[in-house]
């Protein structure tokens, strides 16, 4: 299979960590490709009409995307434990943990495409609509972290650390781990736990 690319990329990340957790990640070819909003890769569009990442091209030339889609897939070509439960609870809460770090993940870049446009161009209530956003997701991880702890990992554990790594990639200077009053120690040190793992550090953002 190929995989278009970046190693800046949170959603290309989660796959990558999902293909990692599965056992799958040797079977990936990794193409490095660089998009932007204003700057659409004239190569990737005949593959993927949105010109986004991550694309998958597999084994008989047929194209996934949306990062979503393509870790379901993942998951379908191994024989271990599902990180997309069947059914019952456990789905609904790896469904909707996956959303908070997904939706998460959407604000970030969405704030972060902000504060790159020019000064004058920039909306300052925009950016505090952004900037609360993620606090407030932040704050409600902390009160899923003992969950989180205790609970087999899912691909709502990957979307959530992917959320968190994307934070000290592009907003280290939020100080995320302090919060606002009480600080988010549960969810930072669920984090740095889980942040150890092989799927984690093989697949850690590097600005090229």
């Amino acid at each position: 299979m190929k995989l278009y690319w970046s190693s800046r990329s949170p959603f290309v990340r989660k796959v990558m960590i999902f293909a990692h957790e599965c056992g799958l990640a040797a079977r990936i070819e990794c193409v490095r490709t660089l998009v932007a909003m204003n700057r659409p890769n004239a190569d990737l569009l005949p593959v993927n009409p949105t010109g986004k990442i991550p694309t998958l091209v597999l084994d008989d030339g047929s194209v996934l995307y949306d990062s979503t889609v393509i870790c379901e897939y993942l998951d379908s070509l191994h024989k271990g434990r599902l990180l997309f439960p069947e059914a019952g609870p456990s789905r609904w809460t790896a469904l909707r943990r996956h959303a908070l770090g997904n939706n998460l993940t959407d604000n970030l870049m969405l704030w972060r495409n902000e504060m790159l446009r020019p000064q004058p161009q920039q909306s300052a209530e925009t950016l505090a609509a952004f900037e609360l956003k993620v606090r407030n997701a932040v704050a409600a991880l902390d009160h899923e972290a003992a969950a989180l702890a205790n609970d087999p990992v899912s691909i709502g554990h990957v979307a959530i650390a992917c959320a968190l790594g994307y934070i000290d990639f592009r907003f280290a200077h939020l100080g995320w781990r302090a919060g606002c009053d009480t600080g988010h120690d549960r969810i930072a040190a669920w984090h740095d736990d889980f942040a150890q793992r092989p799927s984690m550090t093989l697949t850690a953002h590097v600005d090229q």
